[in-house]
């Protein structure tokens, strides 16, 4: 039976459409699961990588640098990194902390991360360190080899992750992803969506772009589907979710691009094509400008 669950916005006064997901449409792929010590050598900067990151932190502090804003981690808390987030981490002693990196391995293009704005910092049930504990029992082949990023934030590393994960026993899968979701539900709580769609027609759009993320996406096409002109669709797409629609179309396809790029051993060309681009150098130039990399230097620079 398909379990579905109603996610609505925050604050409950909001009069935006609540979105619904089922369980199925939801899927985490562990990338990473260990427990770490530090001492004063959890100092790294810029770090951006298309999964999320999610800490457990029972002794000492550090400190986590997201947008300009420094979040001190604590005992008792847990924290989430969003993918594609640019961060940084600061550790000036002791720090000990679960880890679990996940990336969202949906059917569908939907992403929840991508469409809902979490907290950083909750409070860790009771039972929390346990499940992190039991976690790394079943995945003990998920540990990190060192805490530098560029130990295993790369195509080799996650690679060789995906396929151990996919080897695992059906039991260990099923538990896995079922802890994975008690603990992603802490944030879940306090999620609100990044955009407050009210127009119904938008919101049709929209799905119509995350479920044909592997096609060009013609504007024309948005525009009947929302039974829309052209040009009203692209000012009232604009005004619900602050993007016009090419930007958001893109955006999202360039992500998809960095996750596909290190977590496939795909052609590049292959995963233009994937993508919907015929253009080989159009989607290079389109890559270049979100990453500031080709999608050859992306993948190098992730080996």
């Amino acid at each position: 039976m398909c379990c579905t669950f109603m996610i609505y916005s925050f604050p409950l006064h909001q009069t935006s459409i609540p979105m619904t997901y089922s369980a199925d449409q939801i899927s985490f792929l562990t990338l990473n699961i260990g427990y770490a010590r530090q001492h004063a050598d959890w100092n790294w900067k810029g770090v951006r990588s298309p999964f999320a990151r999610l800490y457990l932190v029972t002794e000492g502090t550090a400190q986590i640098v997201i947008d300009g804003e420094t979040v001190t981690l604590t005992p008792g808390h847990l924290y989430l990194v969003p993918a594609y987030t640019r961060h940084s981490y600061v550790c000036a002693g002791l720090f000990c902390h679960y880890y679990l990196h996940i990336y969202e391995n949906n059917a569908n293009d939907s992403s929840v991360m991508a469409d809902w704005t979490f907290p950083t910092e909750v409070e860790a049930s009771p039972i929390d360190g346990l499940l992190m504990k039991r976690l790394c029992e079943i995945n003990p082949f998920l540990e990190l080899p060192s805490s530098n990023p560029d130990s295993y934030d790369n195509h080799q590393s996650i690679i060789h992750n995906i396929q151990l994960t996919r080897k695992s026993p059906l039991c260990d899968k099923i538990e896995t992803q079922g802890i994975v979701y008690m603990l992603f539900s802490r944030f879940m709580k306090n999620a609100r969506p990044k955009r407050n769609i009210k127009d119904n027609r938008i919101q049709e759009a929209m799905t119509h772009i995350l479920h044909h993320l592997d096609t060009p996406i013609e504007l024309s096409v948005l525009a009947d589907k929302a039974c829309m002109s052209k040009d009203h669709l692209i000012r009232v797409f604009k005004q619900e979710t602050g993007s016009t629609p090419n930007v958001f179309i893109t955006r999202r396809k360039m992500e998809k691009a960095e996750l596909l790029l290190v977590t496939t051993e795909h052609p590049v060309k292959n995963i233009a094509a994937a993508l919907g681009y015929d253009d080989y150098s159009y989607f290079n130039r389109l890559f270049k400008k979100a990453t500031g990399l080709t999608p050859q230097q992306y993948r190098v620079k992730h080996y």
